[in-house]
């Protein structure tokens, strides 16, 4: 099979000024490392922003060693691997199953953490991709089902043969984490990026938005326009950020649909969400990208607590209301076809 090298950014920043001290007189301080399987770059600004940034640092580290699926040492290894007995989790590990498996009952299964042992199948944790068998398929789809996992206060079951994987929600968790920290610290103004989580503390220094690109789901380069945010978490999903090519000369996402075994086939291209907390972004950002054009629509319909904006395999770009003045489309799309969402379905 041809393997494809995976796209790492999914949101290009629009920053000004440089390292050391901007415009406006103010500190910037900034790290980038390794974690969480991808690239961590974080920017504060403020008199404390040295030290905020390390102990942001520590805390992302020490989630990762509790979260990683292929740890040995962490905790979701030991929850898959203790043959459906009971073990105990920290604080940490318990609020992020809790708001997965609630996540996983609002999407009505579209986001699922027990999707582990599919994505092994196919070969998006590992690199070794491959089109897996319709009954192993079948056979692997016997042991999902988020319903299964039970948590009673720091005690955690997954029945055997069930594994987690917290791939859909633990970088846009870990944001929220982090955000509390920087501004606990001071912090008052700060840019995280995620691989492609963006996060953002307030606004830029010299007071104005934060601006990020939109990456054209359809050409690894460009972008698409430009979004506007400030004090807010912007997470973007597409079949394009990881997938390979199958000797069938078909294009295969990483991207799995909880409810066939197979990479979702939604009819979009791309889905960003837009909100106060960066683990709702990265949950909607997956589970609606499986849901597809209309049932995303009836869900931000229903709950409201979010925006989003949809690109469709046919182009098409559909953004809700509320921030339909915060984005633009770069030149090269002037002529895209834009549906803005209302809260009354045929707006």
């Amino acid at each position: 099979m041809k393997k494809i090298v995976p796209a790492i950014c999914i949101l290009v920043l629009f920053l000004t000024g440089c390292a050391g001290v901007g415009k406006t007189g103010t500190k910037e301080f900034k790290t980038s490392f390794f974690a969480m399987d991808t690239y961590i770059s974080l920017t504060v600004y403020g008199e404390n922003g040295d030290t905020a940034l390390e102990d942001a640092k520590s805390k992302m580290e020490e989630l990762e060693a509790l979260w990683s699926a292929t740890d040995e040492n962490s905790e979701i290894y030991a929850l898959n691997s203790s043959g459906g007995k009971t073990a105990a989790v920290s604080n940490e590990t318990r609020d992020l199953l809790e708001f997965a498996l609630s996540m996983a009952d609002e999407t009505e299964g579209a986001l699922d953490p027990t999707i582990y042992p599919v994505l092994l199948a196919w070969g998006f944790t590992t690199g070794e991709n491959r089109i897996p068998e319709e009954n192993e398929l079948q056979a692997l789809l016997q042991d999902v089902g988020y319903e299964c996992v039970k948590i009673e206060g720091n005690e955690v079951t997954v029945p055997e043969g069930m594994k987690l994987d917290m791939g859909a929600v633990g970088k846009g968790y870990t944001g929220d984490v982090l955000t509390g920290i920087l501004k606990e610290a001071g912090v008052t103004s700060a840019l995280l990026d995620l691989g492609g989580n963006v996060q953002v503390i307030g606004t830029k220094p010299d007071g104005s938005r934060w601006r990020l690109g939109l990456r054209n789901p359809f050409d690894a380069e460009g972008y698409l326009g430009v979004l506007e945010i400030a004090d807010a978490a912007v997470v973007t999903s597409g079949s394009y950020e990881r997938y390979f090519i199958g000797d069938d000369g078909k294009r295969y996402g990483h991207i799995i649909d909880p409810a066939t075994g197979y990479p979702a086939e939604s009819g979009l291209a791309s889905v960003t969400i837009v909100a106060k907390e960066g683990k709702l972004c990265d949950a909607l950002s997956t589970s609606l990208f499986i849901m597809g054009r209309e049932k995303a629509e009836g869900y931000w319909r229903e709950h409201g607590d979010f925006e989003m904006i949809l690109i469709t395999d046919e182009g098409e770009l559909y953004i809700t209301e509320g921030i339909s003045d915060a984005f633009s489309l770069s030149g090269g799309f002037g002529n895209m076809e834009v549906h803005v969402v209302g809260k009354e379905k045929g707006e």
